[in-house]
C-alpha cells in the first residue's frame, strides 16, 4: 500500500483541524490502528500549529507566500511519514544542533524542554515523544522551517492493510 497527499494551507488556525481530519480519514480508510492514528494526528496538529504561529512574515503579508505552509503525508508500506514546511524565518541558527548531511543539507535542531509552568513550547517535544523518528530543521533552498516525522504503522485487529489493485 502506498498513499500520499500534499496540502498547501493558509497560516490560519482553521487549517489545523482540516489537515488533522484528512490524515485521520486516510488512516482510517487504510485500516491503521486508531491509537497510531491518534498519535500521528496529535503530532501533526502540533507541527501545523507551530507553522501557523511562527511560519511566516518574512516581509510578506498573510495572503502571500509567507502566509502559507505545506503538509505532506506518505503512508508507504508499514510506515507513515509526515512533513510540515513553512515559509517563515526558520529556526535560529544559533540553536542548531549537529549538522546533518542527508542529501538536503539541512541543519538539525533539538527541541528544548519547556518550563513546567509555561503555556507554550511543548509542541516539538511532544512530536518527538509521539513519533519514531523526527527531523527538525530549515529548508536551505526555500527558507522556512521543516518538521518531518514518521511512525511504524499497526493495523486494526481483524483487518488487512489497504492494498493497491
Amino acid at each position: 500500500m502506498s498513499i500520499w497527499w500534499s496540502l498547501h494551507l493558509r497560516r490560519d488556525a482553521a487549517s489545523v483541524p482540516l489537515a488533522r481530519r484528512l490524515l485521520i480519514g486516510t488512516m482510517e480508510t487504510a485500516g491503521v490502528d486508531p491509537d497510531i492514528s491518534y498519535d500521528l494526528s496529535l503530532a501533526l496538529s502540533e507541527a501545523c500549529a507551530n507553522a501557523v504561529e511562527h511560519g511566516g512574515d518574512r516581509g510578506g503579508d498573510q495572503g502571500g507566500p509567507s502566509g502559507a505552509y505545506r503538509v505532506t503525508a506518505y503512508l508507504d508500506g508499514e510506515k507513515c511519514r509526515i512533513e510540515v514546511a513553512d515559509s517563515g524565518p526558520g529556526f535560529p541558527s544559533r540553536t542548531a544542533g549537529a549538522f546533518v548531511d542527508d542529501g538536503t543539507r539541512a541543519y538539525a535542531f533539538t527541541a528544548r524542554t519547556a518550563h513546567p509552568e509555561a503555556e507554550n513550547g511543548r509542541g516539538l517535544c511532544l512530536i518527538q515523544e509521539l513519533a519514531d523518528h523526527v527531523h527538525i530543521g530549515n529548508d536551505p533552498g526555500r527558507g522556512g522551517a521543516v518538521v518531518s516525522f514518521d511512525k511504524v504503522l499497526k493495523w486494526r485487529s481483524g483487518t488487512a492493510p489497504l492494498m493497491a489493485v
